[in-house]
């Protein structure tokens, strides 16, 4: 059967009270809700996330990343394990800027 297209998320950044953060389609480091066995792609195409690749803390099991941040095609994708923990993203460079992600 065919794999069913993944969920995806448009990840820009944006300083708020001077402090940058992922806004994930247009909300600000927002929590979100992940479903066991589903796949979700976090696109980092938009220029705004040069400087700043999106990550999934301290968890690598269906996790796949690609491109540059800020360039086209560039993303984080999981594909969410049965069992998994809740998950944070997150920038490698820049500390504060992502959320929570429940599964």
């Amino acid at each position: 059967s065919p794999t069913p297209s993944p969920t995806t998320y448009t990840v820009t950044v944006a300083s708020y009270l001077g402090a940058n953060y992922f806004y994930v389609d247009g909300s600000r480091a927002p929590t979100l809700s992940l479903t066991e066995g589903q796949t979700y792609k976090f696109d980092q195409a938009d220029s705004s996330n040069s400087s700043h690749p999106l990550r999934i803390s301290e968890y690598t099991t269906g996790v796949t990343t690609s491109g540059t941040p800020g360039s086209s095609g560039a993303y984080t994708q999981i594909e969410v394990a049965s069992g998994a923990p809740t998950l944070y993203y997150y920038c490698t460079n820049h500390s504060g800027m992502g959320g929570q992600l429940n599964t």
